[in-house]
């Protein structure tokens, strides 16, 4: 294992710096905060994703569920949440859907539903549910949150639970994105790790309660291969500029969430633990809606 930067491990999964394998070649990565642009950024993502896919459902897929709904690592399902609304005859996408769990529990309420995620690989992990669960297949599609192929105003709802957001380097294009496809009173929410938590190491035990970097460092955190070449990467924003990015896309938020770590919930995910959890805030939830009465954002597909 190659030695990490002072940045640690990552702070979405707790990724340590180490072996990867990817195409069936091994891919050794060093950890370290530099700038990383968007093509950058989305072909590493489409490259790990796809290898990853099969690990992270055998690893994580028992806790999120084939058909449920789970907003983050604290365990906060949409069923108890209702975030989204009424969702019974609605249109609705998921983007960054990964496996499409959330789309199925959504699918379940009555909704139409179409799932899309970047990587090929977790859609056919996604495809591999279904064929266990006929009754519960979604419709998905593969694409880049940055580029929605769908008409304007084709959506009553839009969603991700920790897709896209912290994944991009231009999170504003996603939230314009979801805007133009949105129609007028729509809503969009998206799960992402709280910007607190980039001043902490990503660790589940004390040492990770301990402040070490500036909140206000928007350096992205990178995995690279030895050429120098990004195989992963997650993009900080401070609140306030999650904010922002919503409303400069003509979404008005009417929502933040900052779910609380539920007694008696004992799993750690990567930094996530019961004593960090019940300390310091692990997820930021994000809900808005497209104004009633605004013009056509117009300029995408359709």
């Amino acid at each position: 294992m190659l030695p990490a930067s002072s940045c640690g491990v990552s702070p979405l999964f707790g990724r340590r710096p180490g072996a990867d394998l990817i195409h069936n070649v091994v891919m050794v990565s060093i950890a370290l905060r530099r700038t990383a642009g968007s093509a950058e950024t989305v072909r590493a993502h489409r490259q790990w994703w796809d290898a990853e896919a099969e690990d992270y459902y055998a690893e994580h897929g028992a806790f999120l569920g084939d058909a449920d709904f789970c907003w983050g690592p604290e365990g906060l399902r949409e069923s108890e949440a209702g975030l989204l609304g009424s969702l019974a005859g609605k249109d609705v996408l998921e983007i960054g859907a990964g496996s499409a769990q959330c789309s199925r529990w959504v699918q379940a309420q009555g909704a139409r539903v179409v799932a899309t995620d970047l990587s090929l690989g977790m859609l056919r992990v996604a495809r591999t549910i279904d064929a266990h669960h006929p009754a519960r297949g979604v419709p998905v599609a593969q694409c880049d949150g940055r580029v929605l192929p769908f008409a304007d105003e084709s959506f009553d709802i839009v969603f991700t639970a920790y897709g896209v957001v912290p994944f991009v380097a231009d999170p504003e294009r996603v939230m314009t994105e979801v805007c133009r496809v949105l129609r007028p009173g729509g809503r969009f929410a998206f799960s992402t790790t709280h910007p607190f938590r980039w001043a902490f190491p990503d660790e589940p035990d004390e040492a990770g309660l301990t402040v070490r970097f500036s909140y206000f460092d928007r350096t992205p955190y990178v995995e690279q291969d030895s050429s120098g070449h990004a195989t992963y990467a997650e993009h900080h924003a401070t609140m306030s500029d999650r904010v922002r990015q919503v409303v400069t896309a003509g979404l008005r938020v009417v929502n933040l969430v900052e779910p609380e770590w539920p007694d008696g919930h004992e799993r750690e995910w990567g930094g996530w633990s019961p004593l960090r959890g019940q300390l310091i805030p692990g997820t930021l939830i994000v809900v808005a809606e497209r104004p009633l009465g605004q013009l056509d954002v117009g300029g995408g597909t359709g």
